[in-house]
């Protein structure tokens, strides 16, 4: 019998708290389902299916209710309780599934809902792991350029960018171009795909197109130029990296910010500096 799988069991035997089920009629390994969960219509010798897990005594259990996530998926889940080894999170079934803090990718909170793995650990129990959701993505979403989705962040790289889950079982990115220092794991956003790959692969942006974006970012440099009391330490000629450290944005669209705020007169550029016009 496998822990985590869904499988067919007979029904072998009936004690008070339930009954026991088995691979055949004459194996000697059993596991109980428990009388609330016995079918009024089942009789000895049929065929049940079940989902394995193990109790909070740790002994292998049948349920007839359906787990949100099984081995070999991923799925996203609530977390409950976050505690000094780890976090326990909702599946669906009577005893939380628990997550070790070393299966975390982030620090986690009480309400956060992020994509988990199942796996079983050297003991033999079930677990949940935030590691590995790449792999298990599909990509053959059907999506197509231009179109709006909603996607689960679920792993940052500074050199590829920001990992989601379309649909929370597409494989996409946030190109590491653009800012998205302030989203979390786990947090769902809409984007818009701007390209399919090849091999299925999603790219995706945040951003709205450029000429209706160009508010949002003048605004954001004009504010970073007066946080440097009026004159920027750095040019449009500065390398990409610098522009995207200290800006969040990429070098193209530094410059077109940089272009409308110098077209609207609020600042000027002499000296090789960027500085607030303050004779506007």
């Amino acid at each position: 019998m496998k822990l985590g799988e869904y499988q067919e069991l007979y029904y072998i035997k009936k004690v008070d708290f339930g009954i026991y089920l088995a691979e055949s009629e004459d194996s000697e390994t059993r596991v109980l389902l428990p009388a609330k969960q016995v079918p009024e219509d089942i009789r000895p010798g049929e065929k049940l299916r079940v989902f394995l897990y193990k109790d909070s005594q740790d002994r292998p259990i049948a349920t007839t209710r359906e787990p949100k996530l099984t081995l070999g998926e991923c799925a996203p889940l609530l977390v409950k309780e976050v505690g000094k080894i780890g976090a326990f999170l909702d599946w669906g079934l009577e005893k939380d599934l628990f997550l070790p803090y070393k299966e975390m990718t982030s620090q986690l909170k009480e309400g956060d809902e992020v994509l988990v793995t199942l796996y079983i650990d050297k003991s033999r129990r079930l677990c949940a792991s935030m590691k590995g959701i790449y792999d298990l993505l599909s990509k053959d979403s059907g999506y197509q350029k231009d179109e709006t989705v909603s996607g689960r962040v679920y792993e940052f790289s500074d050199n590829f960018g920001t990992f989601v889950a379309v649909d929370d079982k597409y494989s996409a990115r946030i190109p590491n171009t653009e800012d998205s220092s302030f989203l979390r794991i786990g947090d769902v956003v809409e984007a818009k795909i701007t390209a399919v790959k090849p091999d299925g692969k999603l790219d995706l942006t945040l951003r709205e197109r450029a000429w209706i974006q160009m508010d949002a970012d003048s605004e954001k440099i004009y504010k970073l130029i007066e946080s440097y009391s009026g004159v920027l330490p750095f040019t449009e000629k500065a390398s990409p990296e610098v522009i995207k450290r200290e800006t969040g944005l990429s070098k193209a669209a530094f410059k077109r910010a940089i272009g409308r705020l110098y077209r609207e007169r609020r600042i000027v550029l002499d000296d090789g500096k960027i500085r607030v016009n303050h004779g506007q």
